[in-house]
């Protein structure tokens, strides 16, 4: 068989049924709980699932009880499995640590920066702008993390960076359920596209002021979405 020839889910499928099938599909939930497919609290549909998987009922309990012990899923005897719900007071409580680190970010980033870190985030920056052109909403996710944490990093202090990843993994799954609101995505490109100005002329108050901005605008949406606000 021709793997090239298969479409993605079908060869996804046939990865998970493979050789150590539960971690598989525990990966797979995994990245669909952290990334807002899964939304929190969100009762668990064994028989959908295994359908989707085309596998069966048992390497799927196997995967959850996985889960369950990580804290991304809970079980109750004659309710099933759940994706576990979000602590609203400690995300609320991150980000007003997260605002800071992003502002302190900008500043230093700004000064550190050199030509072939900015050529980087600029062509992670076209990435992100293909992804939302095409739709692909997780792959956009996932490059607007690493643009972050690239500035973060550029900033040039080990110890802002390991704090700003920590806390921005404590997040994830969050900022996941929020990120189906289409206005807020496109919205959100177009800071990043002002971010990326004021560092390629390395204007750090600018940088600072816009990283803050960006970050409440975020944190914001995902508040608006985990108290159950969100009407767009």
């Amino acid at each position: 068989m021709d793997m090239k020839s298969l479409s993605a889910e079908t060869r996804k499928r046939i990865s998970l049924r493979g050789t150590g099938m539960y971690a598989a599909i525990a990966e797979r939930l995994r990245e669909m709980i952290l990334e807002g497919e899964l939304p929190p609290g969100a009762h668990i549909d064994e028989k959908t699932l295994c359908e989707q998987f085309d596998i069966s009922r048992t390497p799927l309990r196997e995967a959850l009880k996985t889960l369950v012990t990580e804290g991304h899923v809970t079980h109750r005897q004659h309710m099933g499995f759940q994706v576990a719900p979000i602590d609203r007071d400690e995300i609320a409580a991150i980000f007003e640590v997260l605002h800071g680190l992003e502002e302190t970010a900008g500043r230093l980033a700004a000064q550190r920066i050199d030509d072939k870190q900015m050529k980087m985030l600029l062509e992670r920056h076209r990435a992100m702008e293909t992804y939302h052109r095409e739709g692909k909403r997780t792959a956009y996710y996932r490059a607007n993390q690493k643009v972050h944490q690239h500035i973060v990093d550029v900033a040039g202090n080990p110890v802002l960076s390991d704090m700003y990843s920590s806390l921005m993994s404590k997040i994830h799954r969050a900022r996941g359920a929020a990120n189906a609101d289409v206005l807020r995505w496109a919205e959100s490109l177009g800071e990043h596209s002002d971010i990326l100005d004021a560092l390629a002329k390395r204007d750090g108050a600018c940088l600072a002021r816009l990283l803050r901005e960006h970050s409440e605008h975020t944190a914001a949406e995902v508040m608006k979405v985990l108290d159950g606000k969100s009407g767009t």
